[in-house]
């Protein structure tokens, strides 16, 4: 299909929008998400430096950026950059994943380029970050702890205790950090192998839960919906066992998350009434659902999703949710290929809140392009 090769393409164009003095901007669109977002620039990196060295400088330049804003305790900020009228904040931290990025990219620039120079560099700063880390586990039971919108999904729905996506990007860290030890008892863990009272994996749905906490006589703080994100970083990782990445990639095909586009971001919706409702949820773009992160299409999940599946051996329906993604990266409201933020959940449309020009958008594709090519996931280990 020739539109795998033409989003390919595109997708370069669209990382080279984004690439400024300072490392990668969010968006590659004048005005909109003007600063460099620990997540959003790691993870466009898992792409852009899958091609050649061409981006090798303005990754590098991210990993330099969010290092010298490193707090005193050792937490990577969440953004740097004064980025709009309204939101006037050079600095940002109140995330766990931005530190876990941080490490990985580190890891993952040295595998890109050969090259070490960055690690040595910056190791007491790798250190640092990993020591904040190990802070973050009020239970001494391995597993990091956040609070509630710590993550990507910084507004809904609502995540604490132990997070699904937060201990798989761990585990990915300690196994590029040589903590396999430590690794493979998060894995047991999670998997329910081990400490069952702490495991995300339900047997019966047959997927991990977005996050679990607190068990009450009998019953447990904890979440039901899908989270799509954290289960296929759970794949991509190698936390998830194969019987498991089978499993969680049945459900989305029996519940068609990956419809019309890969992938919803949760699923089903939460709507007013429902146990995970807050109030103040009226008032931000997932009011209602399927729009942004209330069961909306996001296209940097869809990488995941391709990579996921490369993971799991489905070479062929990998390939074909590749030809899917690209679609989905073609769309726009003005012009094709935008690889907007985030579509509509059902029309699969892109929405008049959805930012166009997506560094992480065209990261991921790069990164599920490269992985079904050589059907390999690049970077995570086994």
């Amino acid at each position: 299909m020739k539109e795998i090769q033409t989003a390919y393409q595109k997708a370069i164009g669209v990382i080279e929008r984004c690439q400024k003095p300072t490392g990668f901007y969010a968006s590659g669109l004048p005005g909109g998400y003007e600063a460099t977002w620990a997540r959003d620039s790691m993870i466009t990196s898992l792409g852009a430096s899958l091609v050649g060295t061409k981006f090798k400088v303005p990754f590098r330049k991210s990993l330099e950026l969010l290092a010298k804003h490193q707090s005193p305790l050792g937490q990577i900020p969440n953004a740097v950059g004064t980025y709009n009228i309204d939101r006037r904040s050079d600095v940002t931290y109140n995330t766990i994943d931005s530190t876990l990025w941080y490490i990985i990219g580190h890891f993952v620039y040295a595998k890109a380029y050969r090259e070490k120079t960055l690690l040595k560099l910056y190791k007491k700063s790798i250190d640092r970050a990993y020591l904040w880390l190990r802070y973050q586990d009020p239970n001494e039971v391995t597993l990091l702890a956040q609070q509630p919108t710590m993550d990507w999904q910084d507004a809904f729905p609502h995540k604490y205790g132990h997070v699904i996506s937060t201990q798989a990007l761990y585990y990915s860290a300690l196994k590029m950090l040589g903590a396999g030890k430590q690794a493979n008892r998060i894995k047991k863990v999670v998997n329910g192998e081990i400490e069952k009272y702490l495991s995300l994996y339900d047997s019966k749905r047959k997927y991990y839960l977005p996050w679990v906490w607190k068990p009450h006589n009998g019953e447990r703080e904890q979440a039901l919906w899908f989270d799509t994100f954290g289960n296929l970083m759970a794949i991509v990782a190698g936390l998830a066992t194969p019987k498991i990445a089978r499993n969680i990639l049945n459900h989305i095909k029996k519940e068609k998350i990956d419809k019309p586009f890969p992938c919803k971001a949760i699923f089903p919706p939460i709507k007013p009434g429902d146990k995970e409702w807050h109030s103040y949820f009226s008032k931000c773009a997932a009011r209602a659902p399927y729009q942004y992160l209330n069961a909306g299409i996001w296209p940097f999940i869809g990488g995941f999703y391709v990579a996921a599946l490369v993971k799991a051996k489905k070479f062929a329906e990998a390939e074909k949710a590749l030809e899917n993604l690209a679609l989905a990266n073609k769309l726009g409201k003005n012009m094709a290929w935008e690889f907007s933020e985030w579509l509509h959940g059902i029309s699969g449309k892109p929405q008049k809140e959805s930012t166009p020009y997506q560094g992480w958008s065209a990261g991921a594709y790069l990164f599920a392009h490269q992985s079904v090519k050589n059907k390999k996931v690049p970077f995570f280990l086994n």
